[in-house]
Parts: structure tokens; C-alpha cells; sequence
């Protein structure tokens, strides 16, 4: 099993109910198996129109590939005013 830590941001921490969540593939996973999975522990995330996926500090999508020890962040939408 691969785990995977994953550091939450803003609203998806406040659905999450912590700072960090971690969870597990049985192989690599990618950046779209990873929400996948997180919607589906998380329903409240597909409330979140524009949730994106940062992999060591750089916007990933879709097939990009996930390594157990990179540094995975959730950032939901950022309003200003």
C-alpha cells in the first residue's frame, strides 16, 4: 500500500475536520484517482467547483503521477475583495 499525506487548505479543512489527511492506494496513484478518492470520503468536496491539487508546490491535473513521499496540497478557491 502506498500512503499518501495530504496538507488542506481554507474550507476543505473545515470539511476534512484537520490540517493534514492521509489515505492509501493499493499502486501510484495520479492526481485524478487521488480527488476521486477524496470526494468519495468527503462528499462536502464536491461542493467545491474549483478545487485544485498542488504537488510539491506546483498545480498538477488529471494523469499526473503521485509519488508516496511528494507534498500534496488541496486548495480550494480563494476570494478576495
Amino acid at each position: 500500500m502506498i500512503k499518501y499525506k495530504i496538507s488542506l487548505f481554507g474550507i476543505t479543512r473545515d470539511i476534512v475536520g484537520g490540517t493534514h489527511t492521509s489515505i492509501e492506494f493499493a499502486q501510484q496513484a495520479n492526481v485524478e484517482s487521488l480527488l476521486a478518492k477524496l470526494r468519495k470520503d468527503f462528499p462536502r468536496l464536491n461542493d467545491i467547483r474549483s478545487l485544485l491539487v498542488a504537488v510539491n508546490a506546483e498545480y498538477a491535473e488529471g494523469n499526473f503521477p503521485i509519488n508516496e513521499h511528494d507534498e500534496i496540497a488541496l486548495i480550494p478557491p480563494v476570494s478576495g475583495g
